[in-house]
């Protein structure tokens, strides 16, 4: 038998612009729900780490984060 002793996912996220609406209001909009992104994992006792966030020229952010994966224990990938 065979058990899963840690598990983490490591994705990296654009969170590209809307292209329909203003720049600026746009750029608001991404960067909130940027925050709405990092506040669920508080919501759902997620454990992460963001490894890297940047804004691109454009306004739009890439996130790179490695998070927990389902309810499996983390081990020491967030170390």
């Amino acid at each position: 038998m065979k058990r899963v002793k840690a598990a983490c996912i490591c994705q990296t996220l654009h969170f590209q612009l809307k292209e329909d609406i203003d720049h600026e209001q746009a750029v608001r909009m991404v960067q909130e729900e940027v925050e709405h992104y990092k506040r669920s994992f508080e919501r759902n006792h997620t454990q992460y780490k963001i490894v890297e966030e940047t804004t691109q020229p454009d306004g739009s952010v890439v996130v790179k984060v490695i998070k927990q994966y389902n309810q499996s224990p983390v081990g020491d990938y967030l170390d």
